[in-house]
């Protein structure tokens, strides 16, 4: 996250990340076009992928940890009959096999996947190992061990065969998903091997395609009113999460870093969890909820 001494814009950008750009190459082209006080993105898409990359601008980005915790959607098209060292279409062709698997043999092994699966994120990826990124350690030649770890699977389904031996796939996923992996394993599953050819996230929490601008329409966008045509409100993500309305001088409270009692509020909660305070519309705090009281986490300067 960037903070500078920039505009005052607060609210989101869903781009429509493209083919070969990484996120943070996308972070730098809207902090260089609309110069806001602080910006962020959530949910890390590789450069080999595209689709829907929701970025945080101002107070927004206090919002920014339950785009990332939240449900995510692809989808991908996978190619049977070879394998490379990156599972994806950039890397280099390892290993190569006869077997192609029909439909009914993809259909036959895709609920092993679904529900919650233990992954082994792929060599190049951005997970440190002993302080360095595996990708850099992958591409100097040094083999590491990464460790496994669980992810869910909440849906998953072949949607279409095509040509040349691919398949199209959709999958909704938890947080820390590799689809890279999840493709490779399910052609392992048939017999056969697998990388992605194309990945497309449709879906990153609350975000979708439909609120999408390309990166090449927003160089056309001069800060002002037409700023309203793409930017989202902060609330946009808010129906994922519990919101607590508040009076003005609970709001008052909350501000000063006070801690509110939630016998006024109907909480009914042993386990805390996270929400939002609103005083007539308006966002005041991130919040901290459970059965003894509501405390501010992060408060809004809106």
């Amino acid at each position: 996250m960037k903070h500078n001494k920039g505009n005052d814009i607060n609210g989101w950008v869903v781009v429509d990340k493209p083919r070969g750009m990484g996120s943070t190459d996308v972070v730098r082209k809207l902090k260089f076009f609309l110069k806001p006080k602080k910006i962020g993105h959530a949910g890390t898409l590789d450069p080999f992928a595209t689709g829907v990359l929701p970025v945080a601008l101002g107070e927004a980005t206090k919002l920014l940890p339950f785009v990332t915790d939240g449900a995510k959607e692809y989808e991908f098209i996978l190619q049977f009959g070879a394998e490379t060292d990156t599972d994806d279409a950039d890397g280099q062709i390892i290993s190569q096999t006869d077997k192609v698997p029909n439909q009914s043999e993809i259909e036959k092994v895709i609920p092993c996947f679904k529900g919650k699966i233990v992954q082994v994120p792929p060599a190049y990826s951005a997970i440190k190992i002993n302080g360095q990124r595996a990708y850099d350690l992958a591409r100097k030649g040094i083999e590491v061990e990464i460790p496994p770890r669980e992810v869910e699977i909440y849906d998953l389904k072949l949607l279409e065969m095509l040509p040349e031996n691919r398949a199209r796939l959709k999958v909704c996923c938890s947080k820390g998903t590799y689809v890279r992996t999840l493709g490779k394993d399910i052609a392992l599953k048939t017999g056969s091997k697998g990388y992605l050819q194309e990945l497309r996230r449709i879906k990153c929490g609350n975000f979708d395609l439909k609120q999408k601008i390309l990166l090449e329409n927003l160089e056309k966008v001069v800060y002002g009113e037409n700023l309203k045509e793409f930017l989202l409100p902060m609330e946009t993500f808010l129906c994922d999460i519990t919101v607590i309305a508040v009076s003005e001088a609970d709001a008052a409270k909350l501000k000063m870093g006070q801690a509110l009692s939630p016998k006024a509020f109907d909480i009914q909660k042993s386990v805390s969890e996270d929400g939002v305070a609103v005083c007539q519309g308006k966002l005041i705090a991130v919040v901290r909820i459970d059965n003894r009281r509501i405390a501010p986490v992060r408060v809004f300067n809106l």
